[in-house]
């Protein structure tokens, strides 16, 4: 991906690290993808969970991978099979950089899980990386290479997870172009993992087919208004905006006891509840902690009912962005 818009913030570089090092390790947090209205456009963070990354400067100009670790080992080492190692290798071509990059992958997220697992992977190797950069690059500037992993994992370049990730909170992305929503403090996401898993190849896969424009435009009025509301710190026309009319019909199926599961979401004062990226995790937004708390236990109770354990995760919809970190888990 290429654009006049891009390659300005590529040419305005971060102010540069006080002194270089060698190592430099990075958390990026989860994430609610599409935000029920915005397939593959909008998304938030969700600190809870996340995926970590040790990137260590080489004096070869390669990138390899030298161990994953964590809830998902198996994973490809071949950096361009390889969602990090794509973005890794992405940045290395784009800056024509003279070093190369070793990579150490601990996973917090599980694959499948609707929860930005491939997004947080590149997210984090690359944040790590940057680190090592004489000149930083800002965050905007290290999108592009995100979306070539991405990728990798999807068949997509779509931004709605690695978007957040970078920026932190709710984000709006397009392919060239990442703007943070304003969201109120106070609003809260909880989020439901069902064990089982649900590949994004074949969630998106369930969307081929014929839409009548009707369904498109009622979609594109909910997220109007769920951006509106937003902004406006209206709950109201949050409410009436978080409601996917065109993806969660086709994708419900695919997620044992979804409608019990929404419906307790919904029955605990939720603002709108949805499939969080391509499934199978199930969250809802909701006004207060409170709400979100409670609300969490009864949508997990429900995919109980389903025959399915499940993890829940309750955190502010303003969720933050990727970071640099002291350590990896196995190290602390």
């Amino acid at each position: 991906m290429s654009s006049p818009a891009v390659d300005a913030v590529l040419a305005t570089p971060a102010p540069a690290a006080a002194a270089r090092t060698d190592v430099a390790r990075a958390f990026a947090p989860a994430s609610v993808g599409n935000v029920a209205v915005g397939f593959d456009i909008l998304g938030h963070s969700m600190v809870e969970a996340g995926d970590r990354a040790e990137v260590r400067r080489l004096a070869e100009p390669e990138v390899r991978i030298a161990a994953i670790r964590g809830c998902v080992a198996d994973l490809p080492l071949e950096p361009h099979k390889n969602t990090a190692g794509a973005a890794l290798l992405a940045m290395r071509e784009a800056l024509d950089l003279p070093f190369g990059f070793e990579l150490t992958l601990h996973k917090g997220i599980a694959l499948g899980s609707g929860m930005g697992g491939s997004a947080a992977s590149c997210v984090a190797a690359l944040v790590a990386a940057n680190a090592l950069l004489e000149q930083p690059l800002s965050r905007e500037a290290l999108y592009r290479f995100a979306l070539e992993g991405e990728a990798v994992a999807s068949g997509s370049r779509h931004g709605d997870n690695l978007g957040p990730m970078l920026l932190g909170g709710l984000v709006l992305a397009t392919h060239e172009r990442l703007l943070r929503i304003p969201v109120p403090p106070a609003w809260h996401c909880a989020l439901v993992h069902p064990h089982c898993v649900l590949e994004t190849r074949k969630a998106r896969a369930a969307l081929a087919g014929n839409y009548a424009l009707g369904e498109f435009v009622a979609q594109s009025a909910n997220l109007a208004l769920l951006l509106a509301g937003c902004f406006r710190g209206d709950a109201a026309l949050v409410r009436e905006g978080l409601k996917d009319v065109l993806v969660e019909p086709r994708r419900a199926p695919l997620v044992p006891g979804f409608i019990r599961v929404k419906q307790a979401a919904l029955d605990h004062h939720a603002f709108g509840a949805s499939i969080s990226g391509g499934g199978p995790s199930v969250f809802g937004w909701y006004a207060c902690r409170a709400d979100a708390d409670a609300a969490a236990s009864a949508m997990r109770a429900a995919f109980a009912e389903a025959g399915l354990d499940s993890d829940t995760f309750v955190a502010p919809v303003d969720g933050p962005a990727a970071t640099l970190v002291d350590a990896l888990p196995d190290e602390a």
